[in-house]
């Protein structure tokens, strides 16, 4: 980078602290101005004391009005999001922001307007696309090591289910968790989805269910350059956090396995094994979260149009889109039906 950059950040929930930390630690060239979230207690008080962070307040416009901030970060609700979108662009302000960028397509479409009207640069926080197995495994593709994609298969499984209050308000599984594995599913296989037939139940907990959601869950997906995806979906896998891709090709295959916690083996007369795999998305994915960011600040330095942006937020929440109305459905949905939702 050739710049230094004066940064704001929106919401210092769990994702929000992550970025904090790391824009406070690991990136030496970025200036990390003000923090704003609207539920400030003294547990938050006593953190950003902690971390040193310069500034915390719940009045937004701090960052929006303050003319040296020429970034934010959105880590604040999904509600929140392109209101804040629309807000720092007409600022002229470039934007980080998390997944997704909302469920309402024409909320989504009008925020990509104000974004692209400003012309400023909007990256989405899909991590996984920073993961340096998953990266390994798109540069396979993309060289033509494997020659064309045919199948690729997601394994997306948390160790745990989150608490009811958090269902009730995520927007369903395909929204809060799947998101990330059908921008996995295109970025691997290159090719946009054009047809996805969605089931799912709830076999975990019936609480879930009352809630309005589902905790298990497969979709099937049909591409538009003819490859075929299988994702599968569940809320409570007891051994961890279970995260797989593979991706098979006209020439070989490629996959991504869980990582171990460490390489030893243990040989014994009875068995032999190794420890377990990662429990917590912060254990097995914390390196990409710093790496989606120092990506995003490189873009900037050499005026760059990052990856994944906003066009990329809006095919996922298409596809979630589809997955919905074919689970409610039962039966395949083509993405062209959902839109102009």
């Amino acid at each position: 980078m050739t710049n230094k950059f004066t940064v704001g950040v929106f919401g210092a929930g769990r994702i929000g602290k992550i970025h904090i930390e790391n824009l406070l630690r690991k990136m030496p060239d970025v200036n990390l101005k003000i923090v704003v979230d609207i539920n400030i207690d003294e547990k938050l008080r006593e953190w950003a004391e902690e971390k040193r962070v310069p500034k915390l307040t719940n009045d937004q416009f701090e960052i929006l009005n303050d003319p040296a901030i020429e970034i934010v970060v959105i880590c604040s609700p999904t509600d929140t999001h392109t209101k804040i979108i629309q807000e720092a662009a007409k600022m002229n302000k470039h934007i980080f922001c998390e997944k997704p960028i909302d469920s309402d397509i024409k909320k989504i479409r009008k925020t990509l307007s104000v974004v692209k009207e400003k012309n400023v640069k909007l990256m989405m926080g899909y991590n996984r696309r920073f993961d340096r197995n998953f990266m390994r495994c798109h540069e396979s593709v993309t060289s033509g090591q494997i020659g064309e994609p045919q199948i690729v298969k997601i394994t997306s499984r948390d160790p745990a289910p989150p608490p009811i209050s958090y269902i009730k308000g995520s927007g369903g599984m395909f929204f809060d968790m799947t998101i990330h594995d059908w921008d996995m599913a295109r970025y691997q296989v290159g090719s946009e989805v054009e047809e996805i037939y969605a089931t799912g139940g709830v076999l975990i907990d019936p609480e879930i269910g009352k809630a309005g959601d589902i905790d298990t869950a497969v979709a099937v997906l049909k591409f538009e350059n003819g490859a075929m995806g299988i994702i599968d979906n569940t809320r409570q896998a007891v051994y961890g956090y279970d995260q797989r891709v593979e991706i098979f090709g006209s020439k070989g295959c490629v996959v991504a396995d869980n990582e171990a916690t460490n390489t030893v083996r243990i040989y014994t007369a009875d068995c032999t094994s190794i420890d377990k795999i990662p429990y917590f998305f912060m254990d097995r994915y914390i390196e990409s979260y710093s790496a989606e960011l120092k990506y995003f600040f490189d873009c900037l330095g050499k005026n760059l149009e990052p990856k994944p942006n906003g066009e990329d937020g809006l095919k996922n929440v298409l596809v979630a889109l589809a997955a919905q109305k074919s689970y409610n459905e039962n039966r395949p949905v083509k993405i062209s039906e959902v839109e102009n939702y």
